[in-house]
């Protein structure tokens, strides 16, 4: 079944909410987190380091699977892939919720990395195989509103939560809690998920070149989560960098052979694919921890509760929501300069939250911060999806879950970057005050922003054409 014309308008309607619920689930997972690790600390006498861990190992594993998972669904049916990795996830979350140790916590946030990788590539490459034009784009913006709600409801229900029980304890309930969702998702897709036929043989997975890329992901990922510990570490990223070549070298080798590569480079020729998922990619290194300092901020610098730090974001988030469904009308006439615009309102909300920060330091209450985050959740609306519908607007569906890949593995390390790089700032900083450190933070976000900013206006100003056919 390779045809959206093989489905029903109702059941790509069911399609779509197998997909949104595990989207749900995966990102209540990371938004959770950001509110429950003054609980986990005190829960398993966490050092910072650890905390980064729990922050930043399950982007480490979801990167490191994304492409090979994606190439695996377009050969040996997504659906299949899909109910793996929720199980995966769900199993890894149970053990997570009952850890004894901040070391069994932190390997099972990997293999729930693990289970979420294997599980995203296959909706985008879903997407891409079942939906055309605006009904893709509708699609990518009730995607973004489930991305706007899972991070308004996560941080303020794992608030909640970690406030109901005890000090240190209420943040397994916070990794509980993915065990129903994946239930729930695992019994939807079966029921619901087309069933798609294996290759027809003339395709290959291409064992060699997975195991290559995904060293090279490893290898430049692993510094930015060790040098803090060790500086010597840094080695790792030019030896990422030269596995990446060899990677690159054994694809053309393999194409050259008569085989079929485990990413088909003329991707990248495509400039609408190269550059929308080199703004992503940036985008997330900033994005990522601007909730984490925020969290950080609320509670450490304002003395306010984990409950009233997700709060904070929560008329942001919801705002998100809905520009994410006008997203999704406004993409099909305004191409790219959607995504630049959603930037620029993004790049002014990031000013005015460093602004806010200072004045609660001077004794401004506590919510004018959660004003002063609006423009963040209005832009995000603008950008992430809009970018997803452009940026594979031209992909064959056969490699649409490989595509898909390739952009998410750009966000994981995008988001283990601009982890590493902007908390480390931040803790540098900290001696100077909570408002120094996140003003210090959030300069570095800002450059980030700031260089998606560029790469978005260079791919808006190249015009490939009409937006989202």
């Amino acid at each position: 079944m390779t045809d959206e014309s093989l489905l029903s308008s109702r059941d790509r309607n069911r399609v779509l909410t197998v997909l949104l619920s595990s989207l749900f689930m995966a990102l209540v997972a990371v938004s959770i987190v950001n509110v429950a690790l003054p609980s986990v600390e005190a829960g398993l006498g966490a050092s910072s380091t650890d905390m980064q861990w729990v922050l930043s190992g399950y982007s480490l594993t979801f990167g490191i699977v994304l492409v090979a998972a994606g190439r695996a669904g377009d050969l040996y049916g997504r659906e299949r892939l899909f109910v793996a990795g929720t199980v995966l996830f769900g199993l890894a979350s149970l053990v997570a919720a009952l850890s004894p140790s901040i070391l069994v916590l932190n390997l099972s946030r990997a293999v729930m990395g693990v289970g979420a990788g294997l599980m995203n590539p296959q909706s985008t490459g879903i997407i891409q195989q079942y939906y055309r034009g605006a009904d893709r784009a509708r699609a990518f913006a009730m995607m973004g509103a489930i991305v706007g709600f899972a991070v308004a409801i996560g941080p303020v229900f794992g608030g909640a939560i970690i406030g109901w029980f005890p000090e240190g304890e209420g943040w397994r309930w916070t990794m509980g809690i993915n065990v129903p969702l994946s239930l729930i998702s695992v019994i939807l897709a079966v029921m619901w998920l087309p069933k798609t036929p294996r290759s027809d043989g003339k395709h290959d997975l291409d064992p060699i070149g997975a195991l290559l890329l995904g060293a090279a992901v490893l290898l430049f990922m692993l510094p930015f989560m060790m040098a803090s510990d060790n500086i010597n570490t840094w080695w790792f990223a030019p030896a990422g960098i030269i596995v990446g070549i060899v990677w690159f070298a054994w694809e053309q080798h393999y194409r050259y052979s008569g085989r079929s590569p485990m990413v088909n480079m003329a991707l990248f020729r495509n400039p609408g694919f190269t550059l929308g998922t080199a703004m992503i990619t940036v985008f997330f290194a900033g994005t990522t921890t601007v909730w984490v300092l925020i969290a950080q901020f609320v509670q450490y610098g304002a003395g306010e509760s984990a409950l009233m730090a997700g709060l904070i974001g929560l008329p942001s988030s919801f705002i998100s929501i809905y520009t994410s469904f006008i997203g999704g009308r406004l993409v099909m006439k305004h191409g790219r300069w959607l995504v630049v615009t959603g930037l620029g309102i993004s790049i002014v909300g990031l000013i005015l939250t460093v602004w806010s920060a200072f004045a609660i330091v001077d004794g401004a209450p506590i919510w004018i911060l959660s004003i002063a985050v609006l423009p963040l959740g209005f832009g995000a609306g603008w950008i992430t999806s809009p970018n997803q519908t452009l940026t594979l607007r031209d992909v064959p569906s056969n490699y649409g879950g490989t595509a898909g890949g390739i952009m998410q593995t750009g966000q994981r390390i995008g988001t283990a970057v601009g982890t590493a790089a902007v908390t480390g700032l931040y803790f540098t900083h900290l001696s100077s005050g909570y408002d120094v450190a996140f003003l210090w933070g959030y300069v570095l976000i800002g450059i980030f922003m700031t260089i998606a900013l560029i790469i978005a206006v260079v791919d808006a100003l190249k015009d490939h054409g009409e937006p989202a056919k």
